[in-house]
C-alpha cells in the first residue's frame, strides 16, 4: 500500500499487519448506534475514508453483523483500506451482554468464517484474538470450556493464515506473559486497554516496541469502568487543551500517539463531527514541557 499525494494520513503513517496504514483509524463499536439509519452509518465510514483514515477496526459482534454489513457496503476496491476484525467472542442477541465469549478453537475457525462472510472478502487483513488475561480488561470472563490454552487457539488461527484466511493474527486483552508466548506465532498487534490515566501496561508496551508489534488501545480516553478513569476528567489535560485551544480528548489522544511510535488509534464514533475532531489529534503537536507536565500525571488506581 503506498499513500495517495492527494491524502494526508491523518497523524502519519505507520506499518500495520505488513501494510503502511494511517496511525489514526477508526473503531466500528459505535456503528450500531446508527442502525436505524444505515445510510448514515455508511455515510459516517465513507466521510472516515475521505479524510484520509485507511485502518478500520471491526468485529462480527459489533451489532450482531451490523458494523462489519455497513464496512462491506461503504469501501471500494480503490480505497485499499485494512479491516482489522476480532474473533474469541460472538453476538448474543437478546442476552444479558451484546455478545457471549467463544475461544475454542472449533469457535474461532467459525468466527473467522462468520466475519469472512458479513465483509464479503475472501482473505481477513488482521484478526485479533481476543482473550481476557489482561488485568486491564473488562468484562466477560473465561471459565469452564471457555478456558482455551493459548497454543491451542494460535494453531487454528496460524493454519487459518497458511489457509490464506487471513493475513496477519493479532491478540486483545492479554498479558505481557501471553504475548511472549505467542511471539513465534508471529503477532502483527496488541490491543489492550491503554491511556494516559491507565498505563498498567507499560511494560507490554515496551515489549511491543520493541518486537516491532503495532499498539492498538482500546479505552484510549478511560471510560465508565471504575479501574478506567476518563482522562477528559483531569486536571491537567483540560489546562493542556485549553492553552492549545483544542478538547481535552483530543489530548488524550495526541498524548497516546507521541507516548510511542508503534501507537495506531482507532476511537470510535457514531457522530461526523466527533470523527472530524479525532482525525484533527493527528495535527496536534506536544512540545516536550507539555508532555512532561501530561506524562506525570499519576494514573489512576
Amino acid at each position: 500500500m503506498t499513500d495517495s499525494p492527494l491524502v494526508s494520513r491523518p497523524g502519519g503513517s505507520g506499518v500495520l499487519a505488513n501494510r503502511t496504514v494511517a496511525r489514526i483509524g477508526y473503531g466500528a463499536m459505535q456503528l450500531p448506534r446508527l442502525q436505524e439509519d444505515e445510510a448514515g452509518a455508511i455515510a459516517l465510514v465513507r466521510q472516515a475514508i475521505d479524510l484520509g483514515v485507511n485502518h478500520i477496526d471491526t468485529a462480527q459482534f459489533y451489532g450482531n453483523g451490523f458494523s462489519n454489513s455497513v464496512i462491506r457496503q461503504t469501501l471500494r476496491t480503490e480505497d485499499d483500506v485494512v479491516v482489522a476484525t476480532k474473533v474469541g467472542a460472538t453476538p448474543a442477541p437478546g442476552g444479558p451482554r451484546p455478545m457471549r465469549l467463544a475461544q475454542r478453537p472449533e469457535e474461532l475457525r467459525a468466527s473467522v468464517e462468520d466475519n469472512l462472510r458479513s465483509l464479503g472478502t475472501e482473505t481477513l487483513d488482521l484478526v485479533n484474538l481476543r482473550r481476557t488475561d489482561s488485568a486491564t480488561g473488562q468484562g466477560l470472563q473465561a471459565s469452564g470450556e471457555q478456558v482455551v490454552d493459548l497454543d491451542d487457539q494460535l494453531s487454528a488461527l496460524t493454519t487459518l493464515r497458511d489457509q490464506g484466511k487471513i493475513r496477519a493474527i493479532g491478540l486483545s486483552s492479554v498479558s505481557r506473559d501471553v504475548v511472549r508466548r505467542a511471539l513465534p506465532a508471529g503477532i502483527a498487534c496488541v490491543q489492550n486497554a491503554y491511556s494516559l490515566l491507565s498505563r498498567e501496561d507499560e511494560d507490554l508496551l515496551r515489549l511491543c516496541t520493541d518486537e516491532d508489534i503495532a499498539w492498538v488501545p482500546y479505552f484510549p480516553l478511560g471510560s465508565a469502568f471504575p479501574h478506567l478513569p476518563k482522562v477528559t476528567d483531569e486536571a491537567v489535560v483540560r489546562e493542556v487543551a485549553a492553552s492549545l485551544g483544542v478538547t481535552a480528548s483530543q489530548i488524550g489522544l495526541a498524548w497516546l500517539l507521541h507516548h510511542a511510535p508503534n501507537t495506531f488509534l482507532i476511537p470510535g464514533t457514531a457522530s461526523a463531527e466527533h470523527l472530524a475532531a479525532n482525525v484533527a489529534v493527528g495535527a496536534i503537536t506536544l512540545d516536550q514541557e507539555t508532555l512532561s507536565r501530561l506524562d506525570a500525571v499519576q494514573p489512576g488506581v
